[in-house]
């Protein structure tokens, strides 16, 4: 891609506050861009073959959303945690193995898309994060669901397609918690903590493709309880 084209959309940047550049075989972040570090609330570089986000990144003050799915990242910088205002995070199709370690501090946080990563475990980092609605671990490589997921604020949790086989009774004490996606996993029936449908706000749970038929989930104590609230949710939604 020649400069002029970059200029034009620098440009047109500058007035709309949006900067798109997708499937345009990038191999870095436009150091350019700098030079809008105040205009910018949408920066989307997915489908591109960026391997470092640098640390400018943390110079985009008033950034909304950021995606770069489908590129290369294997790390993302400490300064990306310093996006006071980012709401939206997309980073799907990439190598990432754990988050900055400051990634609490994304505290406008709503939306964090992680699918199709080298995820081991869901990151403690994201207990602290406030706002969350919706969190998306699927097609990662998460093996368990630690005791720290029970501080999660989120609305709706995606685990799709990993190996997990072990989730703590914690998750039933998230405060916001209504969706749960655990499909494609490598959980035994007992390993489903019973808490989930007995004492929890979870109005649905979506567990096929695991290591147990679904009608075994109706004969587990709670489960009329976990009915009860995805009967009342779906009245909500009909």
């Amino acid at each position: 891609m020649g400069n002029s084209a970059l200029k034009a959309h620098l440009e047109t940047a500058q007035k709309t506050g949006v900067f798109q550049l997708t499937g345009k075989g990038l191999t870095e972040f436009p150091e350019d861009l700098q030079k809008l570090t105040s205009n910018l609330r949408t920066i989307d570089l997915s489908n591109n073959k960026i391997e470092l986000l640098p640390p400018l990144i943390g110079k985009f003050s008033f950034l909304k959303s950021l995606a770069l799915n489908n590129n290369k990242l294997t790390a993302l910088p400490e300064e990306l945690c310093k996006l006071k205002k980012l709401e939206t995070l997309h980073l799907n199709g990439n190598h990432l193995r754990q988050l900055p370690a400051a990634f609490g501090q994304l505290s406008a946080l709503k939306t964090l898309s992680l699918s199709g990563n080298q995820l081991r475990t869901v990151p403690t980092q994201l207990s602290g994060l406030r706002h969350l609605d919706v969190v998306d671990l699927s097609k990662n490589q998460i093996q368990n669901v630690p005791d720290t997921v029970g501080e999660l604020q989120a609305i709706e949790l995606n685990l799709n397609q990993n190996q997990i086989s072990q989730i703590s009774t914690q998750i039933s004490h998230c405060p916001r918690l209504k969706v749960l996606r655990l499909e494609e996993n490598c959980l035994e029936l007992s390993m489903l903590p019973q808490s989930i449908l007995s004492d929890s706000q979870i109005s649905l749970l979506a567990v096929e493709g695991n290591l147990f038929e679904i009608k075994k989930l109706r004969e587990l104590e709670g489960y009329d309880k976990y009915m009860e609230r995805f009967t009342a949710t779906k009245k909500k939604f009909a």
